[in-house]
């Protein structure tokens, strides 16, 4: 067996063990267990592969500072306190209920990442539905899997997927960010709402929702690590608007936040530090390590060189396959593998923002049909389970297609009449 077979060998049983999760180990488990593999039987020396993990630098800076923000706020009970708010001015009604819960997925998502809707926010919104005795609490934790996605490229800090498409110091400022995906976002939030809705209606109209529920109180606490939090987006919004990378900045704002709130609320770091996903790290940096070896077989060039031959033929036609086509396979591979290796694609190549864009939404919307599409899926999946509930892959998928599909062609023809 040649090197290329066995790097793409591996490559592949790592996408497979990071997806299916076999023996129940974590995705990170199987992620790194294929980087050392490549290393140890010489498919990429140590120097390339600490290379590849050196890449994700800004990305790992963006998701420790997102994962202790997400998690000041819910150990003080923000989240908590968002979906009780969204119950009680419900009144009885499911359908005010779901637009409601649906509306705080979308700040959430937008201003802490699609990670924090999915690990913190949906078992809030378990915990609500609970509180408001709905007996199919379902149709509004899809919410949580399904916006998380779809709301995922409103800001550059919506989604770590978005720093490894325009990384290497080609994130676009804030304002042209808003003049290619301001549009698009907003397509795929009001076609996803109106989908999901449909496919949950039946569900909807026969529950029922009590009118007499309690609002969560709102501790000094949450009070802190609110205004923290607003704070914490108005210095990111900063950054990017004078295009800076925002995995330090980010970092910084969350390790300061914490420290501070932490300090006045005078609680345990650790208490906070322990509840963190920090199996996330590992996990990204394995699958750097992997696109890296896939680099050195040539699959990228090969990659970017169509890119740009098929961009200089017809740039609109392209920039829609290349949506659909990394949509697709980010539900077959996981968007973090096929984000990784369709931004060093779009990178190499230097492809207009157009192409860029579409790609982009193809990584963030695309993994909607699937619940292995996207790390904010897995984590939503696996926080379900850590309540008892469980959704079926096929399930999923069907309403997924229903969801998924004309939300990504509405977007993706918002972008390219733009």
């Amino acid at each position: 067996m040649n090197a290329l077979t066995m790097t793409w060998g591996i490559a592949g049983l790592t996408a497979l063990g990071v997806i299916t999760r076999p023996f129940a180990w974590s995705e990170s488990i199987w992620a790194m267990l294929g980087a050392v593999l490549l290393v140890g039987f010489g498919l990429i020396g140590p120097t390339d592969a600490w290379a590849g993990i050196a890449k994700g630098t800004d990305v790992y800076l963006f998701l420790i500072g997102m994962m202790l923000l997400s998690e000041l706020a819910r150990q003080e009970g923000l989240f908590d306190w968002l979906a009780s708010i969204a119950t009680t001015h419900a009144k009885g009604s499911p359908k005010r209920m779901f637009v409601l819960i649906y509306a705080v997925g979308v700040v959430v998502t937008v201003f802490l990442s699609n990670d924090a809707t999915a690990v913190v926010l949906t078992p809030a919104v378990y915990v609500a539905c609970r509180a408001a005795k709905v007996r199919d609490p379902m149709p509004y934790l899809l919410i949580c899997a399904f916006i998380a996605n779809a709301a995922s490229f409103v800001l550059p800090i919506s989604n770590p997927a978005n720093l490894v498409i325009f990384g290497g110091g080609d994130m676009p400022p804030l304002s042209r960010w808003f003049a290619y995906f301001a549009q698009p976002s907003l397509a795929s939030i009001i076609v996803t709402f109106l989908a999901l809705y449909w496919t949950q209606r039946s569900v909807i109209a026969a529950d029922g929702v009590a009118s007499n529920v309690q609002a969560v109180p709102l501790s000094f606490s949450a009070k802190l690590a609110g205004f923290a939090l607003c704070g914490t987006a108005v210095i990111l919004l900063g950054a990017s608007a004078l295009h800076f990378d925002l995995g330090l900045p980010t970092f910084l704002a969350g390790c300061v936040t914490t420290a501070a709130v932490l300090l006045i609320t005078r609680k345990s770091a650790i208490e906070t530090l322990k509840d963190v996903s920090w199996s996330v790290l590992p996990l990204v940096a394995g699958l750097f390590v992997v696109v890296e070896a896939l680099n050195r077989t040539g699959l990228i060039d090969h990659l970017a060189q169509y890119l740009s031959d098929q961009a200089s033929a017809s740039p609109a036609q392209t920039a829609a396959a290349a949506g659909a086509v990394v949509a697709l396979t980010s539900n077959l591979v996981n968007n973090l593998p096929a984000g990784i290796v369709a931004g060093s694609a779009v990178q190499l190549a230097h492809a207009s923002d157009k192409i860029a864009g579409a790609v982009l939404i193809g990584v963030d919307l695309g993994p909607n049909l699937s619940v292995t599409g996207s790390l904010a899926t897995i984590l939503w999946l696996t926080a379900l389970r850590r309540e008892g509930l469980q959704i079926g892959a096929w399930a999923f998928m069907k309403t997924g297609f229903v969801v998924m599909v004309p939300a990504l062609a509405a977007s993706l023809a918002v972008l390219a009449i733009q």
